[in-house]
């Protein structure tokens, strides 16, 4: 427990590591420590030039390119007593996905569904020759065993500064991006919901259409559509979306919002069936149970998204106040600029063991992954599950790797892998509000197995999901949201 570990702190006398400065050729400034020099007046100093390579004794480096479920569920396993870590990402913790709808409602807060870098790998903390690193990997050079990244604020305040990081292990887990099909003003004017500050904006987008459109003076045809939620894409997501939405409604902006109540409505679009990885029959019922919630499912493809409207292929107007892009994923321009074969679909290839054939030392997981066409395998779809079974895998595998003397850069070619990665499908689950859920564990979409739907199923949902979010401190703060919003309801204020 983290409480002890501060206790034990204060009691027990313990003998501190400290970073050597020659880990870093030269040091890495920190981002707080620009901060104070820009606010002194002071210039900047040219940027570093960053990690060099390893040489023993020291112990050889895994480099981590990205802090989702692949990346995290890979530096939970790394057994820091053979490798030392660097994690190089644009976000210093973990995002638990399949909560992030939630969020954007105030069912959860946001700090329940973030996982911390450093609670999911301490060593990133504590050891001297792991760190992490808050950039974006701009590029590869296989050939010298570097990665140059670029580093980043998130808002663009700071002017960023270029440095190259070489390693033993690369292993590039740096997902994908949200699908916009080339389509006109979705970037734009779309908020996708993929990450902790899309459910943020949501958040506030929403709550601040309620309160302009209450104002007097507003009219009849400007409230409907300040408060017209338009949600584009019926997968797991999207109907989660929509299933929080609409019990939002019906609980929390009915009582609290009554002069508006009957203009807030919502709308699902997709091109063609909801949920369609899923049970024809859990199909049937999401979709008689979105509808019996008030959410209106429309069949069609978007031609155009403006700023105040959308356009359907058929000439249809759609006008919306707040509109979420939720059309699934695809290969990141990191990924799809990279001179390295790709699997079909755009993904960077790999093989049986997860290795990128034609680069030495280097792996890929996740959803910027997939088998190339040599394997004979099909690419695995985007999920959770599939990210954090590769990332469990790959973690065993270089485990083995360097405990048998294969850990540095250009050895352990011809060490025995064993047994290839396999993925079985464990389910699929989804809930659709009023404390409904649908459960379905078959293992493909053509076999057979066990498929409900209902309050049981939520119950499982639940209860899946509660103890899958990552720590038990996260635990503790997703049961309590769900006590404090069913005993007093949801939280609308704008922060």
């Amino acid at each position: 427990m983290y409480w002890f570990k501060n206790l034990t702190r204060f009691t027990v006398p313990v003998k501190l590591k400290h970073r050597t400065a020659s880990k870093l050729t030269p040091t890495l400034f920190s981002l707080q420590h620009v901060h104070q020099l820009a606010a002194a007046g002071d210039a900047v100093a040219p940027p570093a030039s960053g990690l060099g390579p390893t040489k023993k004794p020291d112990k050889p480096r895994i480099v981590v390119l990205g802090s989702g479920w692949a990346g995290c569920r890979l530096m939970k396993g790394i057994d820091t007593s053979v490798y030392d870590v660097v994690c190089v990402s644009p976000r210093n913790h973990m995002v638990f996905t399949p909560l992030l709808a939630s969020t954007c409602v105030g069912t959860l807060e946001f700090r329940s569904v973030a996982e911390p870098i450093a609670r999911i790998q301490p060593a990133i903390s504590r050891e001297p020759g792991s760190f992490f690193f808050l950039a974006n990997c701009k590029g590869l050079d296989a050939k010298n065993h570097e990665v140059h990244c670029q580093t980043t604020d998130g808002l663009q305040t700071l002017e960023p500064w270029d440095f190259k990081i070489s390693y033993d292990k690369l292993v590039i887990a740096s997902g994908a991006e949200a699908s916009t099909f080339g389509i006109k003003g979705v970037k734009e004017h779309a908020i996708f919901l993929r990450e902790v500050y899309h459910a943020q904006e949501i958040r506030r987008k929403l709550l601040l259409n309620l309160m302009l459109s209450d104002v007097p003076g507003v009219s009849d045809e400007e409230k409907r559509r300040l408060l017209h939620c338009v949600v584009v894409g019926g997968g797991p997501t999207g109907v989660e979306f929509s299933g929080e939405l609409s019990d939002f409604i019906m609980k929390d902006v009915s009582q609290r919002y009554t002069h508006v109540k009957d203009y807030i409505q919502v709308t699902l679009i997709e091109a063609n069936d909801i949920l369609s990885s899923f049970d024809d029959r859990l199909r049937v019922y999401a979709t008689n149970q979105l509808t019996k919630s008030g959410v209106r499912l429309v069949r069609g493809t978007v031609k155009d998204v403006q700023p105040r409207k959308i356009v359907l292929s058929d000439g249809t107007d759609v006008p919306y106040g707040l509109l979420v892009w939720s059309t699934g994923v695809g290969p990141s321009s990191f990924i799809r600029n990279m001179d390295l074969p790709k699997a079909p679909g755009g993904r960077m290839g790999v093989d049986d063991w997860l290795r990128v054939p034609s680069a030495p030392d280097v792996f890929a997981i996740g959803d910027c992954s997939g088998y190339l066409e040599s394997t004979g395998k099909s690419t695995l779809p985007a999920l959770a599950q599939v990210a954090e079974r590769e990332g469990k895998y790959l973690a065993e595998l270089l485990n083995k790797i360097g405990k048998e003397g294969g850990g540095y850069a250009n050895s352990g070619s011809d060490m025995e892998l064993g047994a290839p990665f396999v993925y079985k499908h464990l389910g699929s689950m989804a809930t659709v509000g009023s404390y409904k859920a649908l459960v379905d564990l078959r293992q493909s979409k053509e076999a057979k197995g066990v498929s409900i739907a209902g309050f049981t199923s939520w119950f499982i949902w639940r209860s899946a999901y509660l103890t899958r979010v990552v720590s038990w401190r996260n635990r503790f703060y997703v049961a309590t949201n769900w006590l404090t919003t069913f005993v007093f309801g949801r939280d609308i204020s704008r922060i």
